[in-house]
């Protein structure tokens, strides 16, 4: 119990949300992630450019981002946090630089970064 509410602190990462990957064909990437991998789809919502693919049964999923919707999309780590604002905020003090302001999405909001090195993250909240 301790450590679960530690790790629920304000303006801390609580945990993985969703890994994404780009993809220049979802059809391909529905072949190869649903029968060759043997993942189960937890979305499709090919016709705005994504598939989601469960993995056991955990909650994060591989997202699939059709490149041809999003071309500048790049293999991108989301975590979860309490306040998607707050953490904005707090990383936009020590120097992180965004690559939006916090945007809607079904669950809350959530926004994107790079860390020093072009590796792509984001953080979002389960507000909504």
């Amino acid at each position: 119990m301790i450590t679960f509410l530690n790790s629920r602190r304000e303006g801390k990462i609580n945990n993985y949300d969703n890994f994404f990957l780009p993809a220049d064909d979802l059809e391909s990437g529905k072949e190869f992630y649903g029968n060759v991998l043997g993942l189960s789809t937890k979305f499709d919502f090919s016709e705005k450019g994504f598939i989601a693919f469960k993995v056991g049964e955990q909650e994060p999923a591989i997202i699939l981002k059709d490149t041809r919707k999003f071309p500048a999309a790049k293999p991108t780590i989301w975590f979860v946090v309490n306040n998607v604002r707050e953490k904005y905020e707090q990383l936009k003090a020590k120097g992180v630089k965004f690559l939006s302001e916090p945007f809607q999405i079904p669950t809350g909001l959530a926004v994107e970064f790079e860390d020093p090195f072009g590796n792509r993250l984001g953080i979002t909240d389960y507000r909504r």
